[in-house]
């Protein structure tokens, strides 16, 4: 049964900076871990890792399984498609591109989000605010990464491809997700990273063979992206998705090049520009109109039943 949705709270907008964040501080540790382990013993590392965190707390809870065939169906699909397939496919592509190409791709999520909602969900449709806030969030990752990031596209094509399918991988988990209602999300974490081990752990020695030792500054990237931007990202993303829907979940991908930037101009000295400033007003001003959008009507868009599920939702959230 699919869990409805709720207009998202301060709380909830507050939840999507900090993933936001979470998610940019990744693309350093990825690039820095991925020369030495290749894309498959990384994943393996990052899911054993969130794996071997989450699992006391599971434990101490209660782990709680999948009643039917058909959910035990859809926590494999999520495996997939939230775990393996994107963390593969993010780790390959950035052997070749750089953080800013793969950022500019993963900012087409939320388009990508915005549809698959609207097709495939009652209470998640197609609005115009709703278009107006993914328009506004992408021109804000534009400027962000710049318009040579645009020249370089169809470079590396195979990559590019590669982050493309990333994005579209999480949007139908997103979607997966909000029809496991009844395993809260820690223990629905801790249950897909463990899947994703069993299978992600073989399948890398019998491609790659053994893993190699890897140096010290690979070893503490793994363990941050194991707990961090794996086990705890997924937590979050999990109880989002739930509680305020994919398409707004899923402007997440709109302000983490944002928060690369910021990241570079704290760490690492670099201006911050008025162009950046600007993209940053576009990409939060795209969050507050989806938003804003959220329960509002859907004339132009939506199916001739759309309204009218629209009130069913919001007699249900009440």
């Amino acid at each position: 049964m699919q869990q409805a949705i709720r207009k998202a709270t301060p709380t909830d907008l507050i939840l999507i900076v900090f993933l936001a964040m979470i998610w940019a501080s990744a693309f350093q540790a990825i690039k820095i871990a991925v020369v030495e382990t290749g894309p498959l013993w990384l994943v393996a590392a990052r899911v054993v890792i969130a794996l071997i965190a989450l699992l006391p707390w599971t434990l101490y809870r209660g782990l709680i399984l999948p009643k039917s065939a058909s959910q035990w169906g859809l926590i494999l699909a999520i495996v997939l498609l939230n775990v393996l397939a994107p963390f593969s496919l993010i780790s390959f592509a950035e052997l070749t591109i750089s953080s800013g190409e793969t950022a500019l791709l993963l900012g087409i999520g939320p388009l990508f989000g915005l549809i698959a909602s609207h097709l495939t969900t009652d209470d998640d449709k197609l609005n115009a605010r709703k278009l107006v806030a993914v328009l506004f969030g992408f021109a804000g990752v534009a400027m962000v990464i710049g318009i040579q990031a645009f020249a370089k596209l169809g470079d590396h094509l195979p990559a590019q491809l590669a982050v493309l399918l990333a994005s579209a991988c999480y949007v139908t988990s997103g979607l997966l997700v909000r029809r496991v209602s009844d395993i809260p999300p820690t223990r629905m974490t801790t249950l897909t990273f463990a899947f994703a081990a069993l299978i992600i752990v073989p399948t890398a020695y019998l491609v790659d063979g053994p893993p190699v030792m890897p140096t010290v500054p690979a070893i503490w990237s793994m363990i941050y992206l194991g707990l961090i931007p794996t086990g705890l990202a997924a937590i979050l993303r999990f109880h989002l998705v739930r509680t305020v829907g994919v398409s707004m979940f899923s402007h997440v991908g709109n302000l983490i090049p944002v928060f690369g930037v910021v990241f570079g101009a704290v760490l690492l000295g670099e201006t911050v520009t008025l162009v950046m400033i600007v993209a940053l007003v576009l990409i939060l001003t795209g969050v507050a109109l989806a938003r804003a959008g959220a329960n509002g009507p859907i004339p132009t868009f939506a199916s001739p039943g759309g309204t009218h599920l629209s009130k069913c939702r919001k007699q249900k959230d009440h």
